[in-house]
């Protein structure tokens, strides 16, 4: 798990984007609602309920559709040149864009395709989910929210820490405007892929 989070992705492109724009806790946010969308697809697997995410695969494709359209928009918001940047570090951040932070990495988690394959097709092979216990299903809970979580988290303070670093506006806002297009072109693609 610790490697498959690592790897770069639509989720750590949302995480860098988020963080790089609104500050470190924001990346943060977005990490916590990946691991709660890998965390449903986990427990659903484990309780036997995973025929419900086939059921409803139709609704996973709409929460792909609007974690893209979210995407877009995000990154065509931050590519806006008369916009005036609204990207202050020192500014406490508002519950509301750590919410939309925690509901866009929930979003893209729980519409993305590899992820239901991994978790209800690929995940019971490696786990006989039948012999599981509370204290089994409590250990995946920890390694989950340890290497997703910990590997997304660090993506976040990495991307945060590089941006307060540059010495002027001009610089943070070329960053926006490349974070921005690397936004819009994750939801394209999101949007795009089968």
């Amino acid at each position: 798990m610790l490697v498959l989070a690592a790897i770069p992705s639509t989720s750590v492109a949302l995480v860098v984007a988020r963080s790089a724009t609104r500050g470190i806790i924001n990346g943060i946010a977005v990490a916590g609602g990946i691991v709660f969308g890998d965390l449903i697809f986990i427990l659903l697997t484990l309780s036997g309920l995973s025929f419900l995410a086939e059921t409803f695969a139709g609704l996973f494709l709409i929460i792909k559709y609007l974690g893209g359209l979210y995407l877009i928009w995000t990154g065509l918001r931050l590519l806006t040149p008369d916009r005036k940047s609204d990207v202050n570090f020192a500014q406490q951040p508002q519950s509301r864009s750590l919410l939309a932070g925690f509901i866009a990495g929930l979003l893209l988690t729980l519409g993305d395709i590899k992820a239901i394959v991994f978790y209800l097709s690929l995940f019971p092979a490696f786990i006989d989910t039948g012999s599981m216990e509370a204290v089994d299903t409590g250990i995946i809970i920890i390694i989950t929210l340890l290497s997703v979580g910990g590997v997304k988290i660090a993506y976040a303070i990495a991307a945060g820490k590089f941006v307060t670093r540059l010495p002027d506006f001009t610089y943070r806002r070329q960053t926006e405007k490349i974070t921005g297009g690397f936004m819009a072109g994750t939801g394209i693609y999101i949007i795009a892929k089968p």
